[in-house]
């Protein structure tokens, strides 16, 4: 399932004139795109390159990514008349060509499915993805790049059950990436407690204050390398 989308987004740029004086034409310069998405470990996540304006590049122009260092494209799943995707068979890059002269590539948004391993370090931010936006004859009108970080996978809440009656300071526990700092808190965004994952996935907390009685709502936030995840919400009561 995909986790995460980004969109690229670039312009044409182009010299200016000032004053009374007459300057040459404009000359357009290569646009810049640029984007940015975070996905978790094992997870698959869309980037998406749009926003480019200029000329009109015709059929036969293409655009090409390169995927990050140590991730794969593994999809092309634009659902679009006038465009064609693929995928090498490596993974390393996909494309779409332009099948129709009468479709600029300023028109939407055109997603690459990229798959992030399941052994990579949340919060780094992997390199190398190259964006290329080219004409029939194979010139580059555009070039750029994206910026991938890993991201974490949600925390999980095992217990206490919701719905169950509780005591005024329950067994918080769950699972989250190994070495996460968990931090619990309340449905008024209070911190009920905190654990740091263990190296097998698993956390356990006690609130420090008994909580109060009648309904709530409890959540699990990890955070590790500067991101982080939340977990969904569950309903809890606690007994008089």
């Amino acid at each position: 399932m995909w986790g995460a989308a980004g969109v690229l987004a670039g312009g044409w740029l182009q010299a200016g004139t000032a004053g009374a004086t007459a300057l040459p034409a404009p000359v357009a310069r290569p646009a810049v795109l640029w984007g940015d998405v975070t996905i978790p470990p094992g997870r698959d996540g869309i980037v998406e390159a749009g926003g480019v304006t200029g000329p009109v590049l015709g059929s036969g122009s293409t655009l090409t990514l390169t995927a990050p260092a140590g991730t794969r494209v593994t999809g092309v799943p634009l659902d679009t008349p006038g465009y064609r995707g693929a995928v090498a068979a490596d993974g390393r890059t996909a494309v779409y060509t332009a099948a129709s002269a009468e479709r600029p590539w300023r028109d939407g948004a055109f997603p690459f499915v990229v798959a992030v391993p399941a052994d990579a370090v949340p919060g780094t931010r992997l390199g190398g993805c190259v964006l290329r936006l080219a004409d029939a004859g194979g010139a580059v009108r555009a070039s750029g790049g994206c910026q991938v970080t890993v991201g974490l996978a949600e925390p999980t809440l095992a217990r206490p059950e919701s719905g169950v009656p509780l005591e005024g300071r329950p067994a918080i526990a769950g699972r989250a990436h190994p070495g996460a700092q968990i931090t619990v808190s309340d449905q008024d965004g209070g911190e009920v407690c905190t654990d740091t994952t263990g190296s097998d996935g698993l956390w356990v907390c006690t609130p420090a204050r008994a909580l109060p009685e009648g309904p709530n709502r409890l959540q699990a936030t990890a955070t590790l390398n500067g991101v982080s995840a939340s977990s969904e919400q569950i309903q809890i009561t606690v007994a008089p």
